[in-house]
């Protein structure tokens, strides 16, 4: 709570510089400082004379919207620069200390706060120091973060993403029924958020991955869901390949499981000139997470099959 308290009393300290200096923020936010100018220049030019005529009792209701006004104010700016610090922190891959900030707002309604929260709360899960009962215990609270932001917002692109991502890992430990189950819902979520923000490479790259995994569906598994399903989950390597791709063309070089993926489905699909390519890419991305290190190493160990 120490850094939530230090974030209100910073929040009140430069809210009266935060007007003149609302270019340092993006979207909605820049929109909400334009109109609070506006209104403070409207008291400012008629507030006074219009005061002189009002009666005690009115004076003391309107001083009491001013003071409400004001906590609002407070309340967005402060807001603002959490999830801003929020996705500093992100980009600097400080995943420990992301938690922490975020774990302060778990109770909170805001789907914004729940998805950022479900999504490094899967990250600490995929650390390489948890042991597996934590991994367990950290996925489900993932999930149910996601599940929640998800009630309060099904309109962000974020929160069908990351929901279909945490659902997809809960059926790790649900079995193959429940796991293959999950993979139209997880479908249907990923082309949602795609719908909802068609700019966004990992969506596409979740898609492929998608139609990779049921491409390369062991015959035991594809028995299995034919059991259950009457119709079961299909895909080709073709399908994946297309998601793969547009993913590049959206965001360039973004992620390095999209290289790996690249070339994994080039492989599967007997071109080995371009899975030389994609696999040469995902071995030299910088390594700065847990996951560029591991396509770091499944790349290496590929080309050297490869030859």
């Amino acid at each position: 709570m120490a850094g939530l308290v230090f974030m209100r009393h910073w929040s009140r300290a430069v809210l009266s510089t935060c007007i003149a200096k609302a270019t340092r923020f993006r979207g909605s936010n820049r929109c909400y400082r334009a109109a609070f100018g506006r209104t403070a220049a409207v008291l400012t030019t008629r507030g006074a004379a219009f005061l002189l005529g009002l009666p005690p009792l009115t004076c003391l209701v309107y001083d009491a919207f001013q003071r409400l006004q004001s906590a609002t104010v407070v309340l967005a700016v402060e807001k603002d620069e959490v999830l801003e610090q929020a996705d500093y922190l992100y980009s600097c891959a400080e995943i420990e200390k992301l938690h922490q900030l975020l774990l302060q707002y778990k109770d909170s309604d805001d789907a914004e706060f729940l998805w950022r929260l479900a999504r490094v709360t899967r990250d600490v899960a995929l650390q390489p120091n948890i042991d597996a009962a934590q991994k367990k215990q950290l996925t489900f609270e993932a999930f149910e973060y996601a599940k929640k932001a998800l009630e309060k917002n099904k309109e962000c692109f974020a929160v069908h993403k990351w929901y279909a991502i945490c659902l997809s890992d809960i059926g790790d430990y649900e079995g193959i029924k429940v796991k293959i189950g999950n993979s139209y819902i997880i479908r249907d979520h990923m082309e949602k958020a795609i719908e909802l923000n068609p700019k966004d490479a990992t969506s596409f790259y979740i898609l492929g991955v998608w139609c990779f995994s049921f491409a390369e569906l062991p015959w035991y598994q594809q028995k299995v869901a034919a059991i259950i399903f009457t119709s079961p989950p299909k895909s080709t390597y073709e399908e994946a390949l297309d998601f793969f791709l547009k993913a590049e063309e959206v965001d360039p070089n973004f992620y390095s499981k999209n290289l790996l993926m690249l070339g994994k489905t080039y492989m599967a699909m007997k071109d080995k000139q371009k899975a030389l390519l994609w696999l040469s890419k995902a071995k030299d991305y910088p390594a700065r997470t847990e996951e560029d290190k591991e396509a770091h190493k499944e790349a290496v160990e590929l080309l050297k099959k490869l030859g």
